[in-house]
């Protein structure tokens, strides 16, 4: 074997190349970005932990139905995103293995979970796929915090492949920002986590949308723990809760909210019915949205809790830990600190 001639690869690989790849591997947009790009400095370690040779990032989108994900229905909407999740770890897997058979190195991540959740309050996540993704220039993160691409919208899930092949045209970041600054995603939001302002409270999205995933799962978990016996329990946890967290352990995680996300019109192919009959819009899609009748998690004496129990008062609003310990949340909130509510001390910041 060490006699035999070794092919090597080409030492750069041409955009138009690479590109060609990702679009057969199932990607509906690419884009390239140097590791050392000042851009994306903040990855380039990371990147380079995973692949020491690490030259590109290869950042990708694969595109959402969009009707699922405007359904109050969470069925629907739960599962065109996992789907697509699977979807995003295929194209990364074929793109992946198609760079390796031309013979480079090349590594994915998941596009969201699985991660590096002992590090949990640090950085669990390999590569921001986000931020990777506005360097190669696939969209720009509008208010709701979701990247929202020219053509798709926000209706994607991102993915990364990182490469040690030299690619001869990085891409650009875009030139403009997609956003509308509509509002829309405000107004949908059901615990007000997104400000008119752009700001955005953390914690009251992540203990109400990601309920059923890490500190969801942890408040339940300790909820078993502290009942005294069946009917305790059963008075702490409805019927529907247990059989909706047995649905995601059994399955995938749900997500309890992605209206942000649903209402948002920005994008060429999600205009046009905005642009038409913007009533319509609002009676189709941002007000069954904002009518459903749905639990409601928040944090005791939060904004969250305001504003939900003000705005959405057909909703059922249930105060629930975030399942992290008080150093945590003490973090989290030096990180970005959550509004409170009046009647906690705190001044209202939510719409």
């Amino acid at each position: 074997m060490a006699e035999r001639p070794r092919a090597k690869p080409d030492p750069v690989l041409t955009a138009a190349r690479l590109r060609e790849i990702c679009l057969d591997a199932g990607a509906d947009d690419v884009g390239f970005v140097r590791v050392d790009d000042p851009q994306v400095a903040e990855e380039t370690g990371p990147a380079r932990a995973i692949l020491p040779a690490a030259r590109t990032f290869v950042s990708f989108c694969v595109r959402m139905n969009r009707d699922n994900l405007r359904s109050p229905q969470r069925s629907l909407a739960n599962t065109e995103f996992n789907h697509a999740d699977d979807d995003t770890n295929a194209v990364s897997r074929a793109i992946t293995r198609a760079l390796q058979d031309a013979g480079y190195r090349a590594v994915y991540p998941a596009p969201g979970y699985p991660m590096e959740v002992e590090q949990f309050p640090g950085r669990i996540w390999v590569i921001a796929h986000k931020v990777v993704a506005e360097a190669a220039g696939l969209g720009v993160m509008g208010i709701h915090r979701n990247v929202i691409h020219p053509r798709f919208g926000n209706f994607i899930l991102l993915g990364t492949v990182v490469t040690d092949a030299v690619v001869d045209q990085p891409s650009a970041p875009l030139d403009f920002n997609p956003c509308l600054e509509c509002k829309l995603c405000v107004s949908a939001c059901p615990v007000g986590a997104i400000t008119p302002d752009a700001g955005f409270d953390f914690q009251a999205c992540y203990t109400h949308n990601y309920r059923e995933f890490m500190g969801g799962f942890t408040d339940w978990a300790e909820t078993v723990a502290d009942s005294d016996d069946r009917d305790d329990y059963r008075a702490r946890v409805p019927t529907g809760e247990s059989f909706s967290l047995w649905q995601s352990l059994s399955f995938k995680p749900n997500y309890k909210a992605g209206y942000c996300m649903a209402v948002c019109p920005a994008g060429e192919d999600v205009i046009g019915p905005f642009l038409d009959d913007r009533r319509a819009h609002l009676d189709e899609v941002v007000r069954p949205l904002q009518r459903q009748e749905e639990t409601v998690y928040v944090l005791p004496g939060s904004a969250a809790e305001e504003h939900a129990t003000r705005r959405f008062p057909h909703k059922t609003v249930k105060p629930v830990t975030n399942g992290f310990p008080d150093e945590v949340n003490t973090l989290l909130d030096q990180i970005g600190p959550r509004p409170r509510g009046t009647g906690s001390g705190g001044s209202e910041t939510t719409p």
